[in-house]
């Protein structure tokens, strides 16, 4: 009861309870660099240990994992060479329309696997940047921005 008649006479420790109430609410409102900085930094640093949780969570999967990059790896370099060897052999080659013919087309797969190797790349060379890398991949496999 007290403390309220304080608060409507005005009194000293009313007035600063007043004072820091008011001076914490426009605390609050600001979002310094700094607190953005120190907030990025905390993101970044649990998305790390998320990835390497993860990564120690799954350590019986790395066999399949290599595999299935290598796998994924020989296809696209198979297909990019071979294109690339039609290509030079239609130069020297009388009917040479027909190698570019096959040769885009293999070109055109290899270009489609490119999101493909994009997160192998990812995966194994940057883990910390596959948020990024990933949003690209998906968008390159989904044909975004190819009127698809």
């Amino acid at each position: 009861m007290f403390g309220f008649l304080g608060r409507i006479f005005g009194t000293e420790k009313a007035l600063s309870s007043i004072v820091d109430g008011v001076s914490n609410g426009l605390d609050a409102l600001v979002y310094t660099d700094e607190e953005r900085a120190g907030d990025a930094a905390k993101s970044r640093s649990e998305a790390r240990a998320m990835v390497i949780q993860w990564m120690a969570a799954t350590q019986g999967q790395n066999l399949a994992r290599r595999f299935l990059a290598l796998i994924i790896t020989a296809i696209w370099l198979l297909q990019y060479v071979g294109a690339m060897a039609l290509d030079l052999a239609s130069i020297w080659v009388a009917d040479a329309a027909r190698l570019q013919e096959a040769s885009a087309v293999i070109g055109e797969r290899a270009s489609a696997m490119t999101g493909a190797m994009m997160l192998i790349l990812g995966f194994y060379f940057a883990a910390p940047y596959m948020g990024d890398i990933s949003k690209a991949a998906l968008n390159k496999f989904g044909g975004v921005g190819k009127g698809r």
